[in-house]
């Protein structure tokens, strides 16, 4: 998997319990549950014994029930997968990964009502822990509630600890792309490289914002820094080349590049952008 395909974010259970209409489309989102891969085993899952009983140590059992609910969640088993987190739940009722993984799974049932107010609830449990936050924002964007995602995103931001913070600053940028701040989109995107110089979608977005402003240097030079990052080019890498190559006149370039998206990637929406423009 390339890296300016998904940002992975391991969803795992602590054992510290707690106290008793886009330009571009939703899929862009780097970090959340859209773009979210979950670093869970897939394959049969065994258990052991039953109930609550797997352990005399109560973290112990939480942590088992974690892995087999995280297990569950790999395989696409739902209901094993909350039977598992309902055991967790008994053992620490207000452990705010927990609270996660339940929204995790209502929202892939599309259950969104419910995953929402799982959600709700890892946040009170640990309101000032970023991870949560920044599934919950993801869930927002999902939903189209983009200026509530923003203000989330944004707060994820300011977390200096958060080691996830540079994919939350992309992931801000590209809430700001949606509605139409690009100043504030630029401005996220370079926060993010000032952190992680090496993140293909925060150079690739900065390569379009630039040749939107009709900087083609500009753009030629960010998108040469993600080809070095990301040599096989992903199919909105290949339409930045397209539109480089087009902007310059490079004639042969912009013939390299067309037949490229459409060998290894004919039934992309940047393809099918391509083609409708050539047919103007």
């Amino acid at each position: 998997m390339k890296a300016d395909d998904l940002s992975q974010i391991r969803l795992g259970f602590d054992s510290h319990r707690g106290p008793s209409a886009p330009r571009r489309g939703l899929s862009l989102l780097y970090g959340g549950v859209l773009m979210v891969l979950l670093g869970l085993m897939d394959g049969c899952v065994t258990e052991h014994s039953g109930g609550t009983q797997m352990s005399s140590d109560p973290d112990a059992a939480l942590d088992k029930r974690g892995a087999l609910a995280r297990q569950y969640i790999g395989v696409g088993d739902w209901e094993n997968a909350k039977r598992n987190l309902e055991l967790a739940q008994e053992v620490d009722p207000n452990n705010a990964r927990v609270f996660e993984a339940f929204a995790l799974v209502y929202q892939s049932t599309s259950e969104f009502e419910m995953a929402e107010n799982q959600f709700r609830a890892a946040l009170k449990a640990e309101p000032t822990v970023s991870r949560a936050r920044n599934k919950y924002e993801a869930f927002l964007y999902s939903q189209g509630r983009l200026i509530e995602a923003e203000r989330e995103f944004y707060r994820v931001t300011e977390d200096t600890l958060y080691s996830g913070r540079p994919m939350a600053l992309v992931n801000l940028g590209l809430c700001r792309l949606q509605l139409e701040d690009n100043p504030g989109a630029k401005a996220a995107f370079a926060r993010a490289l000032s952190m992680d110089r090496r993140i293909p979608v925060a150079l690739l977005e900065l390569g379009f914002l630039r040749l939107e402003a009709g900087d083609t240097n500009e753009a030629a030079r960010y998108h040469g820094t993600y080809r070095t990052v990301s040599p096989q080019q992903s199919p909105r890498g290949l339409l930045l080349s397209l539109e480089i190559a087009d902007q310059t006149g490079d004639q042969d370039a912009l013939g390299s590049y067309e037949l490229a998206l459409r060998n290894l990637y004919p039934g992309s929406a940047e393809y099918r952008v391509w083609m409708e423009r050539q047919s103007r």
